[in-house]
């Protein structure tokens, strides 16, 4: 059982970090923020080309943190991959033990660094987990044996902030389904809104995990609430930030505050720095974790 899965089984509140692999082969600073943050978080999620913008694999970048010790958890979308490629690297990823798995649809290639590349999208995030659960069953896609059997702990991801919400809830009904046993949320920035959807979602019975983007200006909030879909800045947060003689600080106050009013919510908070990695560490000193 993988340190995450059996965290929630605990009934830890678990904290999760995110790695973005680096835009070429230098690792250094990667593994400084690791480092950093190898005893505060118990899993770090490891993006794939996020935002479509090409990066060091994130396979290959989880293998290099669990050969460190440090528990990984493996993104992969359908964006770039056909049904073989996903299978065959979700068998790959369990040969080195990677056992936390994220299924991602992935962003359109439109978002990235490559807008002309050919998306593939051969399998979405709900046929992800499908395909991921029946290699646990011991055959592929095609109905053939396999030769050894793969052990995953799979998660999906919701919006919690969707217009309309109602079609998030179906889809992650049907993510349930077909295997994920943790969710991790977009981004939320309103204790409201998030206790709003847990009551929608209380018939399903598998962690969430709330996502939580630091806020680093009230440009990055209103840039957010303009491009991200589902995530809405509030106000009286982006006048916060606007006022704040210090960033950092505000940044941090503000995190913590939100991790505490949702703890008793939720089963854990996703952390996702975005370069503020540092930060991380007085942010959960101040929400008492």
């Amino acid at each position: 059982m993988s340190k995450l899965a059996e965290a929630f089984k605990a009934g830890k509140f678990v904290v999760t970090g995110e790695i973005a692999p680096p835009k070429g082969v230098d690792l250094k600073t990667v593994m400084e923020d690791v480092e950093l943050l190898r005893n505060r978080v118990v899993a770090f999620n490891v993006t794939d080309q996020q935002s479509s913008v090409m990066r060091l694999g994130s396979l290959a970048t989880s293998v290099l943190l669990k050969q460190h010790g440090v528990e990984p958890i493996f993104q992969i979308t359908g964006r770039d991959r056909n049904r073989i490629a996903i299978q065959s690297d979700l068998l790959s990823a369990a040969v080195f033990g990677i056992e936390d798995v994220l299924c991602l649809t992935g962003d359109y290639v439109s978002l990235g660094d490559h807008p002309t590349a050919k998306p593939v999208f051969d399998l979405d995030s709900v046929s992800i987990l499908r395909a991921a659960s029946t290699l646990m069953e011991g055959k592929d896609m095609a109905g053939k044996p396999l030769q050894g059997t793969p052990k995953f702990f799979l998660g999906a991801v919701v919006t919690p902030g969707a217009d309309p919400l109602e079609p998030q809830i179906l889809k992650l009904e049907k993510k349930v389904k077909a295997g994920a046993r943790f969710i991790q949320t977009q981004a939320v920035y309103d204790p409201a809104l998030l206790e709003s959807f847990m009551g929608m979602v209380k018939h399903i019975k598998v962690p969430v995990m709330l996502g939580l983007v630091l806020l680093k200006s009230g440009n990055q909030a209103r840039f957010m609430n303009k491009n991200v879909a589902g995530v809405t800045v509030p106000d009286k947060l982006i006048e916060e930030m606007d006022k704040a003689e210090s960033k950092v600080q505000k940044c941090i106050e503000i995190s913590a505050r939100l991790i505490k009013e949702t703890r008793p919510m939720c089963q854990g908070v996703h952390i996702m720095a975005i370069g503020w990695e540092k930060r991380i560490p007085a942010i959960l000193d101040a929400a008492g974790l």
